[in-house]
């Protein structure tokens, strides 16, 4: 059996996450999101919030399944046995990072972890989950960037209207 991890925050999950995720699940038998839980970060949700909005996207890809971690990548990819890394790439700057880590992990894995790297499609080419928490502070469309109903999530979180609903009047 193939199988891969795609670890990451995602706080929160972008159209472009779901777009490698999609791609992802047809390559490997059986992907795991891994959702980081860095406590060195402040996130907007919490990981057990990000694991229910990532469980929702994806209830419709069988072969997905979607766990939290926190830690090294590497100790918890020996863990669960997982020898490869899927990690999304929107643009060149994005490489070096993700080389960096790619490198990093192999090396500290005794080899035992690569990692794939999957073009984001060019259409979600601009979307991070900072942009989209930006767009959401200051009340903007998000019906580009996420799920509806990961964007009601997010505005929620920002105490802002929808401006889907801004628009019809409600």
């Amino acid at each position: 059996m193939k199988k891969a991890i795609y670890p990451g925050s995602f706080d929160p999950m972008t159209y472009g996450h779901l777009d490698i995720i999609k791609r992802a699940a047809k390559i490997f038998d059986e992907l795991t999101i891994g959702v980081l839980d860095n406590r060195a970060k402040t996130p907007l949700f919490s990981v057990e919030e990000r694991v229910k909005i990532l469980s929702e996207a994806c209830k419709d890809i069988p072969n997905v399944k979607v766990e939290s971690f926190s830690g090294l990548l590497i100790d918890y990819a020996r863990e669960k046995n997982f020898h490869v890394s899927i990690r999304g790439l929107r643009a060149i700057t994005d490489f070096e990072y993700e080389l960096q880590i790619a490198q990093t992990n192999r090396l500290l894995s005794g080899g035992d972890l690569d990692t794939i790297f999957l073009t984001t499609s060019l259409e979600y080419s601009y979307l991070s989950s900072t942009g989209v928490k930006e767009i959401a502070s200051f009340g903007g469309d998000l019906s580009k960037c996420c799920p509806e109903f990961i964007a009601d999530l997010v505005y929620k979180k920002y105490n802002v209207k929808n401006p889907k609903f801004r628009r019809e009047g409600n």
